[in-house]
């Protein structure tokens, strides 16, 4: 795991509204994925910085036990013109831990790390996180794919 400073930035994309309790968000993000992928949302989205997609986790209720919004999309220059039927959105960007897992996407590789980062004593803000599916996530069977984890800045001293 490393720190990574995350600049301010937009994104543009599809959302669902969910909860990690009984399973839920696994199943209800895997089908926000599927929305993705067989509408072509990638093409549709405007204004693009480029083609990674992020699937972004927000407006948490309170931490990662209670609901909170997840969105699947890119980074844009700007939310001037949001499609019907995507939501935009602005992130202050700020202080992240970032940590890398690699495998076969289709083998719950996503799930099992967020498994593992819950497990983790991170001071986490919830304001924020995410994850990046870059080239090195095109190979679903081999893929490497990063997170970053909102924390909260420790005062030295």
């Amino acid at each position: 795991m490393q720190t990574a400073k995350i600049k301010p930035f937009n994104i543009i994309g599809i959302s669902i509204r969910t909860t990690n309790e009984n399973g839920q968000a696994s199943k209800e993000i895997a089908e926000l994925w599927g929305k993705f992928m067989s509408e072509n949302i990638l093409t549709k989205i405007p204004n693009k910085v480029d083609n990674e997609i992020y699937s972004l986790y927000t407006d948490y209720e309170s931490d990662h036990t209670k609901p909170y919004t997840a969105i699947l999309g890119c980074k844009v220059e700007n939310l001037d013109n949001i499609p019907n039927g995507m939501v935009g959105k602005s992130f202050s960007g700020g202080k992240y831990i970032k940590t890398t897992t690699k495998g076969d996407l289709m083998q719950d590789l996503v799930v099992n790390q967020w498994a593992k980062i819950f497990e983790m004593e991170l001071d986490r803000t919830y304001d924020a996180d995410f994850e990046i599916f870059g080239e090195k996530a095109q190979n679903p069977s081999d893929a490497e794919v990063d997170f970053y984890l909102g924390i909260k800045n420790q005062l030295n001293g």
